[in-house]
């Protein structure tokens, strides 16, 4: 109680005199109120009153601007005024230098009362009433708080009685709600809305339907790209000898414009072809492959000549660049009716084809943003090719018209005798269009940052490639309209869901190629899996799933919990094979786990694979013939679905490192170019992805040793598995992505296949040890990911330990 002692207030101003800080002035107010007559010691209440005194009016010291500033009541200057030290020259107390406020530093300094009293203590009424004031206003402040926690309260959704997100029961009662009859519906919508040149009216009407499912955050992507589209006339085969013209459905061009399909006429082309006018030799190449060129090429000049080619065994572009490599000028291209299934009726049906590898030709790896520089590419080969019917074909090879037999199909094949010219004349147009993507995100609620995209397409050319578009986009509204009411109630996926319908398909993926360059280094680290569902049902004979080698597993486990007819899908073998559609991005350029589920025709023989590249016209595959009761739409769609579900609330990712080594140990069996090297990386291979499978996957999987920093760990490694095996270039047609077969007569891997077929046309092995460099370098690289994923590991469970 220093500061309360009685004392001379001459002496005060002596000793204030010699004292310059702020500490010695407050004593020089203690000082003068000493000598007014106050009792060296208040008593307790006048104590209580003065600080309260003093805490409300910093309260209001605060509200004022420039308090900062500390300066005396107007009292307390009157009374220095009157000091009995009048030279004393007292400036107005400065604040401390602190950055701190005010009331922090009382709080840091306990002696400040006992260094600055008031001049006089209020009376007790007065501290009465700035007390009531004090338990009025906490009284107000405390009784708002909750009312507005009430009404916040009210307002947030309660928390759902299952919060687990891998919950099964959850999982039944969304596939539950997939149905054939909701289906059918929303497909049957879809055919009845117009159609124009490009598909934004289509994109907008499909993000409506997903808006009124519940699905909040939608939007439309848009994209100028450059598109190759039919001219104002149809392209036409002249025979010159006789002068007979031919339309590529195989009418004759003389015919009444008013009995053809106009429609079939325009888009019956192959885009993105060279154009103009050729007239040459025709020339059976067969199915194009590297026996057939070298069998040609022995025994005829072949440049600048027209090839006859059927599609199959082998990818399209691969064929055609086979051919440009020869010094072909044209190709016309066909398919064969003995490779067409039996169910079939396509003989007399011209196609169109897309001779774009993926997304906007002008800017190739690169997203069409403004800015952007746009190349001149209006034509991605050298060749023109034009897609013409087997009606056609038939003719230019003058086979009769009966010489398929009903029990035995004969191939079509131009007689080795005698030479046929043509003239083949090519008119379409290159010009830039809107595509539109229409994105939908449920964000999820443990990992947003990682996406499950779920894709299907909406783009057909007036008509063409079937209606598997709309099978496709009503498939995924199914499986949206699923997921919303278990969403609205209060469950989330882990991790984020994409709906993705696309737009460009037809001419090369475009759109899914822009939107996915666009957000590329976003989708490099987020994307965890691709489920694709395009064109589901294009046939009714036979289940046919295809999944890259980690999720094959997966695959084969769904099958055997959403089979709606068992004889149809009796565990059905998954395969990881090139396939159509926008999941090419994903597994291509990105290394994402893909799977995709469809329905197919039997195949009628080893030639059929890669038909699928033949869009043909909407009246040629009718799907409600196919499946009249969608009973096989709900089938894709619950299969799909239950993968979906697995891949997005699973807490561990339900991918196998193992599959993946056992996939490139099969694919190295039997292949005469399984050097010891590659032999010896990939059982190193199996070896490290058995010790993962074992010693990561099964603790993480085990709920009572699960830790969720290790889980974050190992689902970060699974997510990048296949990445390793995404090789700088491919041939034409060929997957980037080595794990991806061909076919299913084939085993080895795609890119060594044609590494032999090209040193037997070439004579060089170049190509070959250049292709043994590449995939021995991926095998090498994955093994180290993996070996690498096992130390990350070991040195966090030995910081743990």
């Amino acid at each position: 109680m220093q500061g309360f002692q009685t004392r001379n207030p001459v002496d005060s101003d002596v000793s204030l005199l010699l004292l310059s800080d702020k500490k010695m002035a407050y004593h020089k107010v203690n000082a003068d109120q000493r000598a007014q007559g106050h009792s060296p010691y208040l008593d307790n209440d006048e104590l209580q009153a003065t600080a309260l005194d003093l805490e409300w009016d910093m309260e209001k010291e605060l509200e004022e601007p420039g308090f900062d500033h500390f300066r005396l009541d107007s009292a307390a200057q009157h009374h220095l005024g009157n000091s009995q030290s009048p030279d004393l020259d007292l400036e107005p107390i400065q604040a401390s230098s602190s950055p701190k406020g005010r009331f922090q530093r009382l709080q840091e300094d306990p002696d400040y009362i006992s260094h600055y009293t008031r001049q006089a203590p209020k009376s007790n009424r007065c501290s009465f009433l700035r007390i009531l004031k004090l338990f009025c206003t906490a009284l107000i402040l405390f009784i708002f708080g909750i009312v507005i926690g009430y009404y916040a309260r009210k307002k947030c959704p309660s928390p759902p009685t299952s919060q687990e997100p891998n919950n099964p029961q959850i999982y039944q009662e969304i596939l539950k709600e997939i149905k054939a009859e909701n289906i059918q519906r929303i497909y049957r919508d879809l055919l009845e809305l117009p159609r124009e040149d490009d598909d934004a009216d289509l994109a907008v009407e499909i993000l409506g339907q997903w808006r009124s499912q519940g699905l909040e955050d939608v939007r439309l992507v848009n994209y100028s790209v450059l598109l190759d589209l039919p001219g104002p006339a149809s392209n036409t085969v002249t025979l010159p000898n006789s002068g007979e013209c031919f339309y590529p459905s195989g009418q004759e061009c003389s015919t009444d414009p008013r009995t053809l399909h106009s429609q079939d006429l325009l888009y019956s082309y192959a885009a993105y072809s060279a154009k103009g006018t050729l007239e040459a030799e025709l020339v059976d190449v067969q199915y194009g492959t590297m026996e057939d060129l070298i069998r040609i090429q022995a025994i005829t000049n072949v440049t600048k000549k027209i090839a006859l080619l059927k599609l199959g065994q082998s990818p399209l572009l691969y064929k055609l660049s086979l051919l440009e490599d020869a010094g072909f000028g044209g190709v016309l291209v066909y398919t064969d009716p003995c490779d067409l299934p039996k169910t079939a009726d396509l003989a007399d049906k011209a196609f169109m084809v897309s001779l774009n590898t993926g997304g906007d030709p002008s800017t190739p790896g690169y997203a069409s943003i403004d800015g952007s520089y746009r190349q001149n590419r209006l034509n991605l080969t050298t060749l023109l090719v034009q897609p013409i019917s087997a009606l056609l074909a038939r003719k230019l090879v003058s086979l009769p018209e009966d010489t398929a037999q009903r029990d035995r199909c004969a191939p079509l094949q131009l007689p080795a005798a005698g030479k046929k010219t043509i003239s083949l004349n090519i008119q379409s147009v290159t010009t830039y269009k809107t595509i539109s993507n229409v994105i939908g995100y449920l964000k999820g609620a443990v990992f947003p940052d990682r996406y499950v995209i779920i894709g299907s397409h909406h783009s057909s050319l007036q008509g063409y490639g079937g209606q598997g578009w709309a099978s496709s986009t009503a498939v995924i509204t199914a499986l949206l309209q699923a997921l919303m009411p278990e969403v609205r109630r209060g469950w989330r996926p882990d991790r984020t869901l994409l709906f993705c319908s696309w737009g460009g398909t037809a001419l090369g993926n475009v759109g899914s190629y822009e939107w996915a360059e666009d957000l590329r280094s976003v989708l490099q680290r987020n994307v965890v899996a691709y489920i694709s569902l395009h064109n589901p049902v294009t046939g009714n004979s036979t289940l046919r799933p295809v999944a890259s080698p980690s999720l094959q597993q997966l695959a084969a486990e769904s099958q055997s919990f959403n089979c709606v007819q068992k004889t149809r899908c009796p565990g059905s073998n998954v395969s990881s094979v090139q396939i159509q559609g926008d999941s090419d991005y994903f597994i291509n350029h990105l290394g994402v786990p893909a799977t995709q589920f469809s329905y197919e025709d039997i195949k009628a023989s080893e030639n059929s694979s890669f038909l699928s590249e033949a869009l043909f016209p909407a009246h040629a595959t009718k799907t409600e013939e196919l499946d009249p009761s969608f009973s096989l739409h709900e089938t894709i769609a619950k299969l799909t679905g239950q993968v979906t579900l697995q891949i997005a609330t699973a807490p561990v990712l339900p991918f196998n490192a193992l599959d993946i080594a056992l996939e490139v140990q099969n694919s190295l069996k039997g292949d005469e170019a399984g050097v010891p090297q590659l032999l010896a990386v990939a059982s190193r291979l199996r070896d490290t992805a058995e010790l993962f499978q074992s010693d990561e996957m099964r603790p993480a999987n085990d709920p009572q040793e699960r830790a969720p920093v290790r889980v974050r760990m190992l689902n970060d490694v699974l997510q990048g598995l296949e990445k390793s095996f995404l090789l700088q270039q491919a041939p034409p047609g060929l997957y980037r992505n080595i794990l991806y077969r061909l076919d299913d007569r084939t085993s080895q891997f795609s890119v060594l296949l044609e590494a032999l077929e090209h040193c037997k046309l070439h004579q060089s092995n170049e190509t070959v040890q250049a292709a043994l460099s590449e995939v021995l370098s991926s095998i090498n690289s994955a093994q180290v990911y993996f070996k690498a994923g096992l130390d990350v590991f070991e040195t966090a469970l030995a910081g743990k330990k």
